[in-house]
């Protein structure tokens, strides 16, 4: 039985982490889980799971949640609490399911402490690649990849070595406006925007794939994941969302990883590796799917997937910018502060102030994520867009 932390427990990766769970009891334990402020789920989740710890991330909300269900756990609340989730002695298995940058400091630590990860905060890896493969070759920690595209890369690539492998092709739904001309993409409003047309998504993260940002953190975070150069990584906007990413070998054969729209399978990969597990459902069914249709992005259309590349080829520094950017004019739309095609352009000009580095520490990665948002509130201010 493996013991599991799940860190992000009460949104979409981290409840259906709870659904296999659930559907494998005599696999899983869980131990601590982890939510920034949704204490009704939480509550529930602690009363169901009973963990050792339960946290959450805004302390403001740390004596309610102790009044409701600290006779029951233990109860820790905002970073501290987080890394404390993290590195319990008892887990085996920590599922970083935190959105953004808020998940490197206690999926660092988890490392650290000799914990394997099941990674579905590709913010980590875009941020501090360099710092937390090194942290895990030091440590000897598996990062076993929870997001679809990445499983599939994973999966694809099985016992063959990085040598034998010519590129990646991650495939891309294209979000709701793949088919849409850029005037139309004027008018976007944030209902637009959260109505993916195949995932169920917390609403950052279905911004991002309406502006495939989220693919082009997806590249940076294969370029980490896989020991892959920017130019042995390849986009594909595939509508069906069937064949989730491939591998494409020296030898010309491309191996594909290909399955229903459903996060609980590559969950539950990451979880039982090296080994597979029956798992309940809908499978997928090639004559009822019928046919696969596949198309170059278009990177002027989705700007965001274009400065992706760019920041890759800079270095690591701008990746940081570009994610911490990312972020902050995200949350702008989601306020219904800036337009939609806003992110894209504020993004870029943060990217063009910034000056090239390679982040040494932790400190200088939050310090440069800071700055970066820091000139996104002064470019939405002062009406640069």
């Amino acid at each position: 039985m493996k013991g599991l932390s799940v860190l992000g427990s009460t949104g979409s990766i981290g409840t259906q982490t709870l659904e296999v769970a659930r559907a494998n009891p005599e696999l899983f334990r869980i131990d601590a889980l982890a939510a920034h402020s949704n204490i009704d789920l939480l509550e529930q989740q602690v009363r169901e799971f009973k963990p050792r710890l339960a946290v959450v991330g805004d302390e403001g909300r740390y004596l309610e949640l102790k009044s409701r269900v600290g006779h029951l756990t233990r109860i820790s609340a905002g970073i501290d609490g987080m890394v404390e989730a993290a590195v319990l002695k008892d887990a085996d298995v920590v599922v970083t399911a935190i959105v953004g940058i808020a998940g490197l400091i206690p999926t660092y630590n988890a490392i650290k402490s000799k914990k394997d990860i099941a990674l579905a905060n590709k913010e980590t890896l875009v941020t501090a690649g360099r710092l937390i493969m090194a942290a895990a070759k030091e440590n000897g920690v598996q990062i076993l990849p929870v997001d679809s595209e990445h499983s599939a890369i994973f999966q694809s690539i099985g016992e063959n070595s990085r040598k034998s492998i010519a590129r990646l092709i991650l495939t891309a739904s294209g979000g709701p406006f793949r088919s849409k001309s850029m005037e139309e993409l004027e008018d976007v409003t944030l209902q637009d925007a959260l109505n993916h047309p195949n995932w169920k998504m917390g609403r950052k993260i279905t911004v991002d794939s309406a502006t495939l940002m989220n693919k082009g953190l997806e590249v940076i975070e294969a370029k980490w994941l896989f020991d892959m150069a920017p130019e042995q990584i390849t986009v594909c906007v595939h509508p069906q969302s069937i064949i989730h990413s491939a591998v494409e070998f020296i030898d010309g054969s491309v191996i594909a990883q290909l399955g229903l729209a459903d996060m609980k399978l590559p969950i539950q990969y990451a979880l039982t590796y090296p080994e597979r597990k029956a798992m309940a459902g809908k499978k997928l069914d090639l004559f009822e799917i019928g046919t696969l249709d596949f198309y170059k992005p278009d990177l002027e259309k989705f700007k965001c997937l274009r400065l992706a590349f760019e920041a890759l080829n800079i270095g690591d520094s701008a990746c940081v910018v570009l994610n911490g950017a990312n972020e902050a004019a995200v949350g702008l739309f989601l306020e219904g502060r800036i337009g939609f095609l806003d992110i894209g352009n504020i993004i870029e000009k943060v990217l063009q102030k910034h000056k090239a580095s390679v982040p040494s520490t932790l400190e200088d990665i939050v310090a440069l994520d800071l700055w970066s948002r820091q000139q996104v509130i002064e470019l939405f201010e002062t009406g640069c867009r």
